[in-house]
């Protein structure tokens, strides 16, 4: 007696980018994985101004530097120097 066995697999993924949805079509079970990014967030100022906090210290505060046009966290303004009689 002789036998064939035929047996076809197909999977198909549809993504449609204006929805936002995935579609799966699968004859075997399997898993889908799928990321996206998700939307920007609001910028650190309306303006545009940048933060450099490349000279942080422990106890730093933000403040604005109006020479170079950015906000600053360095060790000029923390919260020991202004207690400490900083200029306030």
């Amino acid at each position: 007696m002789n036998t064939v066995t035929i047996s076809e697999t197909k999977n198909t993924v549809s993504v449609n980018e204006t929805t936002n949805t995935v579609t799966v079509n699968e004859g075997n079970a399997s898993v889908v994985t799928v990321a996206t990014e998700g939307p920007q967030g609001p910028a650190f100022a309306a303006t545009g101004t940048s933060l450099n906090d490349s000279g942080k210290v422990n106890n730093s505060l933000v403040y604005f530097s109006s020479s170079d046009g950015t906000f600053k966290a360095d060790a000029t303004r923390t919260v020991e120097n202004l207690v400490d009689g900083g200029n306030f």
